[in-house]
């Protein structure tokens, strides 16, 4: 049984969640306080592992309609969380020997619980199907069965059973079958037979499940028998000692001491030897463990009885230190493991693990192998859904699998997966985690194209796969494309690129005096590589952007689809009448006299609009267009070394070639 989507409603900040779709890893991204943590305590209730907390407390409803729900609650209890789930062909097959083929409409079913804590299934059963398997099954008489054939509830079956002159056996017994049955509406009968047993367990963790690094063995055993409250935590610490195979009686009792401590350091090696098969920092750490009387000076419940010590040895610095004070990172990876790995061999079924905010310590490059360890150890056995504001934790290479969180005004906590209608502070680490890539990949690739704005890298995509559709020149995958924001910043990328550079071109309408100073850097020789920076025309008229390689027309019916609601009237060439040749411009000076959009036109959005629908929209852009898009990658991808020729050689030689110094 695979989760395949999950609503929240009607818990802590969340009105309505929304539908959302649940991949085997999905990241939920978001700034703090935007409703990630309760989306994942909602999914948590719903099937909690053993001793975690199962029920919802009216507490949890949203206040602002809290006082008028706590006088309906208890007639029309609210639904907080619904999953959908697919089932397996093996599933099915298990649901049909029992009610027969195709019993279930459809493989996919919906668990719902609310404020009322009680488990709900929702499917889509054939109940014409579920007649039709138990005349199959009864033996019944022909003319029975060819009757019975019309009857689509089992109701009707039942009356028309009843109803006959003459019953045979054959007959009363299934009588008797239909009561035993379908004593129950069919749909409990399958929750209760199959699904509830199939539904996988929802495991949540966070920085507050971290074992502690002390642990009163007296206090934990009488919480533990019901004499108060286990916490996460406390949990964690059991985990240890189950997969050591002991108990806390063993803690107490000091002469079989010697031989616990070596279970669990046992335990401990073998969960460290797992940690570092992804921890990349430092393999230089061991867990101990030690017994002493508590100190009557230290705060309850530490001040008496027994006290275990859990304490991580540094063998570099060759001293150790109390587990919760030192290391965070380490310490939360191995508290981690501890408890998944118990999980994993005493939970019977499927397990969903819901991490909030995980290895929120660790440093950037620990994240990433955290991501891996998500990848490689996690994911090919349990699906997993956690939160994160840090943009080393999101996997730019399964973009497909982030949501984002954001809590609005007036409807609370949304999830979305589309990150084009979100704030700046929600998809910051989006943000962050593309320009780091970026960053990466600028000190790794040899041939760079700078050009002004993410716009011209969709462009450049667009229309070179139409060129090459049509059997003409495209971008050499060799070129690096980097999106500089302006020409302002020409100077300062220039000066940022490495001596592994062979090849800088830029292709973007550059003022004489951007022009002037990136030359002179070339010039100077400090510019990468010691090769001079070159410069691409995007048409014959010098004065050109990217967009004016669309036919006018074309390009201003993308401008008014995507700002339809916000224009007064659809833009013509009449309205955006100029002296300037650069559609792009004419347009921005449109939108501030006439303060559209508070005067400020964004190029990016005709840009994705015709990437989203580029399918639909690419038959409208003429050949003239092509042919120019083919033209322009020639001479971009002539300034590239050729076969046995050095790259200086060949950008020298270019550089003494007439007609390649352009504006654009």
């Amino acid at each position: 049984m695979r989760l395949v989507r999950a609503r929240v409603t009607n818990y802590k900040s969340i009105d309505d969640s929304s539908w959302v779709s649940i991949d085997n890893v999905t990241s939920l991204v978001g700034k703090n306080e935007s409703g990630k943590t309760a989306f994942l305590q909602a999914l948590r209730r719903l099937n909690p592992v053993p001793g975690s907390d199962a029920e919802f407390d009216l507490k949890d409803y949203p206040r602002k309609g809290y006082v008028r729900y706590k006088r309906t609650h208890k007639d029309t209890p609210a639904t907080v969380v619904r999953c959908e789930f697919e089932l397996s062909d093996e599933e099915v097959a298990g649901i049909e020997a029992s009610y027969g083929p195709d019993a279930l409409s459809s493989r996919l079913v919906i668990a719902a619980k609310g404020y009322d804590n009680q488990l709900r299934w929702e499917m889509d059963v054939d109940d014409h199907a579920l007649v039709q398997h138990a005349v199959r099954d009864a033996g019944l008489p022909n003319e029975i069965v060819t009757l019975a054939k019309s009857i689509d509830t089992v109701e009707k079956l039942e009356e028309m059973l009843r109803s006959l002159p003459e019953r045979p056996a054959t007959v009363d017994a299934l009588l008797t079958d239909i009561a035993m049955r379908f004593r129950k509406e069919t749909e409990q009968q399958i929750a209760n037979e199959h699904l509830n047993r199939l539904m996988p367990k929802f495991v949540y963790f966070d920085d507050y499940s971290t074992m502690r690094g002390r642990i009163s063995v007296q206090d934990l055993a009488q919480r533990r028998s019901g004499f108060g409250r286990l916490d996460d935590a406390d949990r964690t610490f059991l985990s240890l000692l189950s997969m050591a195979g002991a108990d806390l009686e063993d803690l107490e009792n000091e002469p079989s001491y010697e031989y616990l401590k070596a279970e669990l350091e046992s335990a401990s090696i073998g969960i460290s030897d797992e940690i570092f098969a992804f921890w990349n920092q430092n393999s230089e750490l061991r867990v101990e463990f030690d017994l002493s009387a508590a100190n009557p000076q230290d705060a309850p419940p530490l001040n008496s009885g027994t006290i275990l010590h859990v304490r991580i040895w540094n063998n570099r610095h060759r001293v150790s230190v109390p587990f919760d004070e030192r290391s965070k990172g380490f310490v939360w990876f191995f508290s981690f493991l501890s408890y998944f790995s118990t999980l994993e061999d005493e939970v019977d079924g499927d397990l969903i693990l819901l991490l909030d905010e995980p290895g929120l310590n660790l440093h950037a490059m620990a994240q990433a192998d955290f991501l891996k360890f998500i990848d490689e150890r996690l994911a090919p056995k349990h699906s997993v859904v956690y939160t994160t504001h840090s943009p080393f934790m999101i996997n730019l290479d399964q973009l497909s699998r982030v949501r984002t969180v954001q809590d609005m005004d007036e409807r609370g906590t949304v999830i979305s997966e589309d990150t084009l209608r979100n704030d700046r502070e929600t998809v910051f680490p989006l943000q962050v985690a593309l320009g780091s890539q970026l960053a990466r990949t600028l000190f790794l690739a040899p041939h760079c194209l700078m050009v002004n704005a993410a716009s011209d890298l969709i462009y450049l995509q667009v229309l070179g796969e139409m060129a090459s559709s049509r059997g003409l020149t495209r971008l050499d995958p060799r070129w690096v494309v980097i999106p500089v924001g302006g020409v302002d910043n020409l100077p300062t990328f220039v000066s940022l690129l490495g001596e592994s550079y062979v090849s800088v071109a830029v292709l973007m309408d550059v003022t004489p005096t951007n022009k002037e100073k990136v030359e002179r850097y070339s010039q100077n020789g400090e510019g990468p590589s010691r090769n001079p920076i070159k410069w691409v025309e995007v048409t014959r008229i010098r004065d050109a952007d990217i967009e004016d390689l669309f036919e006018s027309n074309f390009y201003l019916s993308l401008v008014n689809q995507i700002y339809g609601q916000e224009l007064p009237a659809p833009l013509t060439l009449k309205t955006i009448s100029g002296s300037n040749p650069r559609i792009v411009q004419r347009i921005s000076d449109y939108f501030r006299n006439e303060d559209i959009c508070g005067g400020r036109f964004d190029p990016y959005r005709p840009a994705a609009h015709l990437l989203q629908r580029h399918s639909e929209i690419r038959e409208r852009i003429d050949d003239t267009t092509i042919n120019e898009v083919g033209s322009l990658f020639q001479r971009i991808n002539s300034l590239l070394p050729t076969n046995g020729t050095s790259s200086t050689e060949t950008l020298q030689s270019i550089a003494k070639a007439p007609g390649l110094i352009a504006a654009g």
